[in-house]
């Protein structure tokens, strides 16, 4: 290779033409057919021809000549019939080298423009052979079918791009737009853009289409589903970007209807004990419908003698049936401010596994002997069959927590038990619950709870009691289960339950992670030497799988082995995961929305901490923190100041405040 011959080389998947202006040192400077010049590697040439152009000409005049030259060489291609050669060579399976394909398309006295020709043909057109610029090797017929099927693909995706972006400026622009059948792919496209964003396989034709259309916001995006009705306004994304489901198969919903049609026998037996006789309670909130758990309480002689009887699903759902795979894919129920998700069908969540008024129902019941004084004599726990006789929520209770005997036998056992706990080094954290609901007309309402009224003080202690006897039952036994433990907090900032709101709210964020394990460890939290959860075993698989190793040790199934419980454990934490996440974030959602109308309205904020930008305040009527701006005013940790909600956006996780 001389100065003046000459070369191509391949470039932005385009093939350039130039001439040689000099060779030094393994590199070669070239002036190309756009008129620039570039220095390369020989290796980087694709094709390099034996004509040469006379360098005394002008610039001008060489990038001219070039051009001249590509020219004809394109000329050339319309020469070229690729299925042809295709066909006359497919079955040779091997790769023809340059001047062999250069002398079957041009048979007479082939040159260097011929040799181009056949490189630009082959490279422009895949279809048929496999490109290197000095050899071809013909595809298969599958291949061929493949490759054509791509192309098809790819021209309908470009028409569908181009349709695709003119339909959508005119429903972002247009005020009753409609949604006919045939837009529907795009409609799924643009759903996975918005949610996945760029690990949606559909991102770069939505990029494309949005970029046509003139979109440029992921909020117009939104705006454009819920304008075309595909999502509600208020539609769940988290649930559709983690694919939580939200309906249940047939097949689960039909082996459900066949249960409750035909049910498993209930009746006492030697292992079931006949506890129908006592009066049993249920106590939960207003718009509870699955009833995990019941309480009895009696006199007997010098002692009381209480009962905590948890429904027996395991009675019903078997490890491995439809129902069991199904909870086990979900992990829990989900409650959230404008839907609930069972974990279980309705139909047993509700009703045959629900402990309803006046039902026959087969229970684990944790019998519990303990003195005049409340403190713990013992306890045994074996399979039983109740009948709840009143279903009472809080307020009920609350309401007569002062003058019903029963009821004040258990908050007295209650807050005996409590004390026992802080005694014993667990963390009290006493702070309001704000519960959002939604109404009948979609709008967003909420009510402060006092996770201390008589009612929830006492569930709360006596399930946490419960799920302790029965930690120590298996322990006993020595049966793997899902023990929870918790290490001590990374400082404690009151004794027992004396903290302030600030104190209690701060107490919080110094808790340690909880762990779950297969053996019991202690529970730093909850002041306990072993905890497991076992009283919701409707609402949650680790409740159901618990139980499932009491129900073993009672003789009624067998056991997981410790590593089955291991494994359960790790497969459940990403489901358990994202059900804590859609539930914070629907519940924090909803709890914006509200305050959207609330704009311009002043509010008692609690100073937390001081931050670079301002403070970290909470708005103590919603227990809600969010920044305060700095604004000249010096402020201190546990002060309390009033502030003006300045801007909400619930979509976009937005609340701000300035100083009222």
């Amino acid at each position: 290779m001389e100065a003046g011959n000459i070369v191509e080389y391949i470039d932005r998947q385009k093939i350039i033409c130039a001439v040689v202006l000099e060779v030094k040192k393994q590199r070669v400077r070239l002036l190309a057919e756009n008129d620039r010049e570039i220095i390369l590697s020989p290796n980087r040439l694709s094709h390099v021809c034996n004509s040469r152009l006379d360098l005394s000409k002008s610039k001008n005049k060489l990038v001219e000549a070039l051009n001249e030259i590509i020219q004809r060489r394109t000329a050339l291609i319309s020469q070229i019939d690729l299925k042809e050669l295709w066909d006359v060579l497919r079955t040779e399976q091997e790769w023809i080298d340059l001047s062999m394909m250069t002398a079957l398309c041009f048979p007479d006295k082939p040159n260097c423009d011929h040799e181009s020709a056949v490189i630009r043909a082959f490279f422009k057109n895949r279809l048929y052979f496999k490109f290197k610029p000095d050899k071809f090797f013909p595809n298969s017929e599958d291949e061929v079918e493949r490759i054509s099927a791509r192309a098809r693909e790819s021209a309908r995706k470009n028409q569908l791009i181009e349709e695709g972006s003119q339909w959508l400026k005119s429903v972002f622009h247009g005020t009753k737009p409609c949604l006919p059948d045939d837009k529907m792919e795009i409609v799924e496209m643009i759903q996975s853009f918005y949610l996945f964003e760029k690990e949606s396989k559909h991102y770069a034709p939505c990029k494309t289409m949005f970029d046509k259309a003139g979109i440029d916001d992921s909020e117009a995006v939104l705006k454009i589903l819920i304008k075309l009705g595909v999502w509600d306004p208020n539609e769940n994304i988290d649930l559709l970007r983690m694919k939580i489901p939200t309906s249940f198969p047939a097949e689960v919903l039909e082996s459900a209807t066949e249960l409750i049609g035909s049910p498993l026998l209930i009746s006492a037996s030697n292992r079931r004990e006949n506890l129908t006789s006592l009066r049993l309670m249920t106590i939960d909130g207003q718009s509870t419908l699955d009833f995990d758990d019941a309480l009895s309480i009696e006199t007997v002689g010098d002692h009381y003698r209480l009962g905590i009887h948890i429904a027996d699903v395991g009675h019903f759902i078997k490890k491995g049936d439809v129902f069991d795979e199904e909870a086990f894919l979900r992990g829990s129920s989900i409650y959230m401010p404008d839907r609930k998700i069972p974990m279980l069908p309705p139909c047993l969540a509700e009703d045959l596994c629900s402990l309803r008024a006046e039902k026959l129902r087969p229970a684990i019941s944790v019998m519990v002997n303990l003195s005049r004084t409340a403190d713990i004599i013992d306890y045994e726990i074996f399979p039983s069959l109740i009948c709840v006789s009143d279903q009472l929520t809080y307020y009920d209770v609350n309401m007569i927590a002062d003058h019903e005997k029963e009821i004040g036998i258990l908050v007295g056992i209650a807050e005996n038990f409590r004390r026992k706990r802080l005694f014993q080094g667990a963390v009290h954290i006493s702070l309001p619950e704000i519960n959002i609901w939604v109404d009948e007309k979609g709008n967003p309402a909420i009510s402060r709870i006092n996770r201390e009224s008589p009612g929830r003080m006492l569930i709360s202690e006596i399930m946490i009691m419960a799920n302790w006897l029965m930690a120590g039952f298996l322990a006993k036994h020595e049966v793997p289960a899902v023990f929870r433990s918790q290490p001590e907090p990374r400082e404690r900032l009151y004794p027992e339950n004396e903290g302030t709101l600030f104190q209690n709210w701060m107490q919080r964020k110094l808790l340690n992670r909880f762990a779950l394990t297969h053996q019991p460890e202690s529970h730093s939290g909850l002041g306990l030497d072993a905890y497991v959860t076992a009283t919701s075993p409707i609402r949650k698989y680790f409740d159901l799988a618990t139980q499932r190793q009491i129900r073993a040790i009672l003789g009624l199934e067998n056991p997981y082995t410790a590593d089955e419980i291991r494994r359960l454990i790790q497969m459940l934490d990403l489901p358990m995961s994202c059900v804590s996440k859609i539930q914070f974030n629907r519940h924090r959602y909803w709890l914006l929305k509200y305050l959207e109308g609330k704009i311009g309205q002043k509010e008692v904020a609690l100073v937390l901490s001081r931050r670079r930008n301002g403070y970290q305040v909470l708005l103590t009527e919603y227990m809600l923190e969010c920044c305060l701006p700095l604004n000249g005013v010096s402020l201190k940790p546990e002060d309390l100041v009033q502030v003006t909600i300045q801007n909400v956006n619930a979509r976009k996780d937005i609340v701000s405040v300035y100083m009222g």
